[in-house]
């Protein structure tokens, strides 16, 4: 341990360097987001609404009960004993209306939407795409209240590239 650095500084998930001759901790390094993952589609409160959308009202009226009542009103769902949903999976063709209906519920919610296309997260090396997932996490965490949008999902599901 070189001298300078609090003992006490150092956390779980703390990124450090280490001497290479004695493996003695040399410095705190600060908390770093992948690139690839600081250059994903971040907008504080997207300025979609629900009057946008044509023709998805029956789609509305369930992302409302599921999304956006339990962020709005949390309290009745801890008054009924219900544990609050966690996410959604939106499927269907493409241009029908997917991300715009995300983007209304972060405006209506007043949530960070953070837009990542799956392939982003498919990754040569073993264990990368897993660690981009974990810095996202990271990313929305600091932004919460937060709206992960992962488009082009079915991307993460095909075969690894060989090399």
């Amino acid at each position: 341990l070189d001298k300078g650095i609090d003992i006490n500084s150092i956390t779980s998930g703390c990124r450090v360097a280490l001497r290479a001759d004695s493996y003695a901790l040399h410095k705190v390094l600060p908390n770093k987001i992948d690139p690839l993952v600081s250059l994903m589609m971040v907008e504080k409160v997207p300025d979609s609404t629900y009057e946008m959308i044509g023709g998805l009202d029956k789609q509305i009226k369930e992302i409302k009960e599921v999304i956006e009542l339990p962020v709005k009103h949390p309290e009745l769902f801890d008054a009924l004993g219900i544990a609050q949903p966690k996410g959604v999976l939106l499927y269907g063709p493409p241009g029908t209306g997917k991300t715009l209906l995300a983007r209304a519920v972060a405006h209506h919610t007043e949530c960070t939407f953070i837009r990542v296309s799956g392939s982003e997260l498919v990754q040569k090396f073993i264990g990368e795409g897993a660690r981009m997932v974990r810095e996202l996490f990271v990313m929305a965490r600091e932004h919460a209240p937060s709206i992960i949008f992962m488009d082009e999902i079915d991307s993460i599901g095909s075969s690894r590239v060989e090399g």
